[in-house]
């Protein structure tokens, strides 16, 4: 442990003789450079969603946000992660424990599915389940028999979300289980425990922030979602509508106002997301202090 400790605090000290060796014109040209990119790439285009959603005036930009089809929109949006990320998060932990914890055949091929939707077009995405859930498509008479209605309707999108954000839950807590082995696990059976116990006493702690840090990314993908859930909602006025859908039929109807005034809702929805990621990661850097051999 001592040579660990050592080896650990070498490694820092060289670190930091580099960070202070280094020319200060290169220093500043590459913060410069990060600045200027972060301003125009990001900071400029939130600024012209706030100036452009009140160049009207807050009347206008308040009866935007508060129109009904605006707030049907927001309501199916949040109804779409509220369903959307509990299901990935399951089937991550369960895929997480599968892969981690097991062998068996097929075990790279699990994995490069569960990457496939990273791969897709998210249009394509919505095209195939138009075919196989739509009026024309392989179960779509089944479905019209037992008046079973999910393209153009509320299932056909929650279906079009959960397949986007399959991976993101998965692929932040696989490489933590993996890590953590079942040596833990191993030794709280020998002790009695039941898996259940086993799951939220001794896995559930270690991989906690990976298993929040995949729902906030999960939960920031299903309310920005916009191709798969475009290609099998419909654009039906306050019932298929999510805001990204809203905000594009209101700029192709020419009322710019109003685009960037729902378009500021979902710029605060992204803002909460980042904060509560901030505070995670705050909590998750705070801890690992604590558990560093150093302290």
């Amino acid at each position: 442990m001592a040579g660990v400790v050592s080896y650990h605090r070498s490694s820092h000290t060289a670190v930091r003789e580099r960070h202070i060796n280094e020319a200060p014109a290169v220093r500043w040209l590459l913060i410069g450079i990060a600045v200027l990119f972060i301003g125009l790439m990001i900071i400029l285009p939130l600024a012209v969603v706030i100036a452009e959603s009140l160049k009207k005036g807050a009347g206008v930009y308040f009866d935007a946000i508060s129109h009904p089809d605006a707030m049907a929109a927001l309501k199916l949006t949040l109804l779409t992660a509220l369903i959307v990320v509990p299901l990935n998060a399951v089937f991550g932990l369960l895929v997480a424990w599968a892969i981690s914890k097991f062998k068996f055949r097929g075990k790279q091929l699990l994995m490069t599915l569960i990457d496939l939707p990273f791969a897709v077009s998210p249009v394509i995405a919505g095209l195939v389940f138009v075919l196989l859930f739509g009026a024309q498509g392989y179960f779509g008479p089944w479905l019209a028999e037992h008046d079973i209605k999910i393209i153009f309707a509320v299932p056909g999108i929650i279906i079009a979300t959960l397949f986007i954000t399959v991976p993101f839950v998965a692929r932040e807590i696989i490489p933590l289980m993996q890590q953590q082995g079942i040596t833990e696990e191993e030794a709280a059976v020998s002790l009695g425990a039941r898996g259940f116990q086993v799951f939220w006493r001794v896995t559930l702690p270690n991989i906690k922030w990976g298993l929040l840090y995949g729902l906030i990314l999960c939960n920031a993908r299903a309310m920005g979602e916009f191709g798969a859930v475009s290609v099998v909602s419909g654009h039906i006025r306050g019932r298929t509508n999510t805001l990204p859908l809203h905000v594009e039929i209101l700029y192709n109807e020419y009322q710019f106002s109003a685009a960037f005034a729902i378009a500021s809702l979902l710029m605060l929805l992204a803002i909460v997301t980042l904060i509560v990621k901030a505070i995670v990661e705050w909590k998750e850097q705070n801890q690992l202090k604590r558990n560093s051999p150093s302290h």
